[in-house]
């Protein structure tokens, strides 16, 4: 059943920033000007739909169209139309979604955990099931002339350093990670029908990891890249959204690469994308992030010199349409580069062709009843399995860290009684754990509210953020008066959005001393203290280290139902089996390189190496995780195929998939998960690969799979075949190619140092030398 709105409420009118205006239509295909125009006529391709649209404009029409707030054509019945929608981690705030502030229908949209929560799961499924959930609500609100058919999601940026404000937001560090989350959300928000569910956006392309950061900000920077680390690295996630998932649309950066600026850039989205990745089958469109076009200009990139120029230099180059933030001129002067022949008409049919293809593959000329989408509406909105789903995000995604003594899970039954203290734990704090890029939820469990559903005797206490000296302390007294009537301390603390977020990086990558100091003195009390983290990673030496700390379970953004997520796994109703998505580094990182230095391998004296295939000194490593019993895991040895003596030119002839060799299938490794504990619990088997083949120097270790392992119970073991592709045994020589590399190749399932079992390795040679693939090379 639905959870009561009443209790539940929590200030969520004042939470949520971009309202969007009312006023989404489809066009008239019936009884309006466009009835006759072919565009209308569903037994068309949608190519010649889109070039008849195109063809019945005026220039001064066309024009007009080719912005995000697009004006339409009243002359042809066109009506306007917002291009910028999100939907992160379900419908959110934009100019082209509206939420209903009157408390009636439309007024809120289910809020899941955010995407570095959802992605330390590892479960595609789970994945493809938000996708399927956002996707639902989104076309309610669609249908209900609310929001648009195309929704900028998802973030597809591998989160290489701590420091980066937008991290949240995306799948992790791990770039084959972050292709099996793209794969599914987007397999799950644009469905797999004639008609696309919605049209999902990639963002951002490429090398987009740095907001602002000592004087250095997203709008002027210039990413500078190798070959190898840009396909190696930063390109893998988009080619998966193109090439393979074939994505409605990708939204281009707004930092540099190489010295072009993302948006002005034809490599990227010429060379690479259209013609290399083969991403034309649809006319997909490229969309600029907001004002990324107005960044040219002299202030920022110094690329271009009059808006004129710079709009010119955005469509010419591959863009389809700009994204502008209203009041923030000067605005994308395509009026201007039309008339000083800047932009031709030819390019500009190109892009509206493009876009309004994209339309048409959503059905945005067609009638409702002609497709699966158009009868959802309100009742699918919120529905008690999305409400499930959304709690299920935040206790699948939730890893626990440190549990000394087995102090977890912990019983609260009779009179047992808590401190619930932090930033986070109260009822005026719930927004804190959606995250990024959110919407209206339909209520906010936050801690405070999960133990009066769970009837838990509680005491409430604030808690600081990132206050510094000189800031009264408003919280101690407080917190120590309520621990001393309490049996167990939970602190709900980590970082929230005011630490880092879009357009602010962090500097310090430490606990905020206020927070620490707050928990040191209540870990001194001798009763066992819970940290409740949220946010971003932070150096959790300290809380590792102090042994009055009894409990570390990392949150980061839960979502609506965070609260409940929590005490689900305090109490033992969840067990939690989640996994870092991210490698979490040592306070010292931070001064050991800067943040706009774009390179994965070490430099000496410049760089110790990022993400854990080149970093080995890590607090907690990428792939970490507890859980409340104990696994004997393994590789079988005796069910492997294709594990022994072979030649890389042999492994190429037998794959059927000339085009795409990548993803020809090598083996599946059979594994298997032993319960060896007493507590039912899920399982996430990771297998990496390592080895010296390829070009020097080596990486320690690179993730070829993952499977998620469900209820398995105690004294069961679970057999699991983990699937690995020829794309992942090879690796990128520096001109970007794909080779197989001859050598010694070693599977090696789980993490170091933190799984049992003795047989977790598995070898094999690989002999010669062949190509995957020949990457396209920069024209100058």
């Amino acid at each position: 059943m639905k959870l009561s709105q009443t209790l539940l409420v929590g200030l969520t009118g004042l939470l949520f920033g971009t309202q969007g205006a009312h006023g989404f239509t489809f066009p008239d295909c019936v009884n309006g000007p466009l009835a006759g125009n072919t565009v209308c006529d569903t037994k068309a391709s949608p190519s010649d739909r889109a070039a008849a649209l195109v063809k019945a404009m005026t220039a001064n029409e066309k024009l007009a169209n080719l912005v995000d707030n697009s004006k339409g054509a009243p002359r042809l019945g066109l009506p306007s139309y917002q291009w910028w929608n999100e939907a992160l981690h379900g419908v959110a705030a934009s100019p082209g979604v509206s939420f209903n502030r009157n408390g009636t229908t439309f007024s809120y949209a289910t809020s899941f955990a955010n995407a570095i929560t959802l992605a330390s799961a590892f479960d595609n499924e789970l994945v493809l099931k938000v996708g399927e959930a956002i996707s639902t609500e989104a076309r309610a609100f669609i249908n209900a002339g609310r929001a648009g058919l195309e929704f900028w999601t998802p973030n597809i940026n591998p989160y290489k350093d701590p420091r980066w404000g937008r991290g949240a937001e995306t799948p992790g560090e791990d770039p084959f990670r972050v292709k099996g989350y793209t794969a599914a959300i987007v397999a799950g928000l644009e469905g797999n029908n004639a008609i696309r569910k919605v049209i999902a956006t990639c963002k951002h392309y490429a090398a987009y990891d740095l907001e602002r950061w000592k004087g250095v900000v997203r709008y002027a920077f210039d990413a500078i890249v190798s070959m190898q680390d840009l396909t190696e690295y930063y390109l893998p996630p988009f080619q998966q959204c193109a090439r393979d998932s074939k994505a409605g649309s990708i939204m281009c950066s707004y930092n540099a690469l190489n010295g072009t600026p993302a948006c002005a850039n034809a490599y990227l989205m010429n060379d690479i994308l259209r013609e290399h990745w083969g991403w034309t089958e649809h006319n997909n469109f490229i969309t600029s992030d907001c004002n990324a076009v107005k960044d040219f200009l002299p202030d920022e990139h110094n690329y271009s010199s009059t808006p004129a120029e710079a709009a010119a230099a955005a469509y010419t180059s591959g863009t389809d349409t700009v994204c502008e933030v209203p009041g923030w001129p000067p605005f994308t002067d395509v009026i201007g580069a039309y008339n000083q022949t800047l932009l031709s008409e030819a390019t500009i049919d190109t892009a509206l062709r493009r876009l309004y293809e994209g339309l048409i593959r959503a059905g945005y000329f067609d009638p409702q009843s002609s497709h699966p989408y158009g009868s959802i509406g309100w009742s699918d909105v919120n529905t008690p399995e999305h409400q499930v789903l959304a709690l299920q995000t935040a206790t699948d995604g939730a890893v626990l860290l440190k549990n000394l003594y087995s102090t977890l899970p912990i019983s609260l039954t009779g009179n047992k009684s808590i401190a619930l203290v932090g930033h986070w734990a109260g009822w005026a704090t719930g927004s804190k754990m959606l995250g990024p890029y959110s919407g209206i939820p339909p209520f906010l469990i936050t801690p405070e509210a999960a133990a009066i559903l769970y009837n838990i005797s509680y005491y409430p206490s604030p808690g600081p953020v990132s206050q510094s000296g000189g800031i009264n302390d408003t919280w101690t007294n407080s917190s120590l008066s309520a621990a001393a009537k309490a049996d167990i301390i939970i602190y709900c603390g980590g970082t929230d959005m005011s630490i880092a977020s879009e357009d602010k990086d962090r500097e310090s990558i430490a606990w905020p001393a206020s927070q620490l100091s707050h928990i040191q003195t209540l870990a001194s009390l001798g009763k066992p203290v819970i940290v409740a983290q949220l946010g971003d990673q932070v150096d959790d030496s300290p809380l590792l280290a102090n042994p009055n700390i009894s409990a570390v379970l990392w949150m980061g953004y839960p979502g609506q139902a965070g609260g409940l997520a929590l005490f689900d796994i305090l109490t033992g109703r969840t067990a939690p089996a989640g996994r870092l998505a991210v490698t979490q580094y040592p306070a010292e990182y931070v001064d050991q390189v800067p943040l706009t230095e774009m390179a994965l391998r070490p430099i000496t004296g410049a760089s110790p190496g990022r993400t854990y295939r080149w970093y080995d000194d890590a607090v907690l490593p990428f792939g970490y995780g507890l859980h409340y019993t104990s696994f004997s895991v393994g590789i079988s040895k005796t069910n492997a195929t294709n594990l022994s003596s072979t030649s890389s030119k042999e492994l190429l002839a037998s794959c059927a998939n000339k085009e795409k060799p990548d993803l020809c299938v090598f083996t599946t490794v059979p594994v298997s998960v032993a319960n060896t504990g007493k507590t039912m619990s899920d399982y996430v088997a990771l297998l990496f690969l390592r080895g010296e083949f390829g070009p020097k120097p080596y990486p320690i270790k690179t993730l070829v799979g993952y499977k998620r392992l469900r209820g398995i119970k105690p004294g069961e073991t679970r057999e699991a075949a983990i699937e690995v592709k020829l794309g992942e045994l090879a690796r990128r020589n520096e001109m970007g190619d794909l080779l197989l590399y001859g050598g010694k190749y070693e599977f090696v399932l789980g993490v170091d140092g933190l799984e049992e079992g003795k047989e977790k390795t598995l070898g094999l040679q690989i002999d010669g030398e062949e190509v995957l693939e020949r990457f396209p090379q920069p024209k100058n």
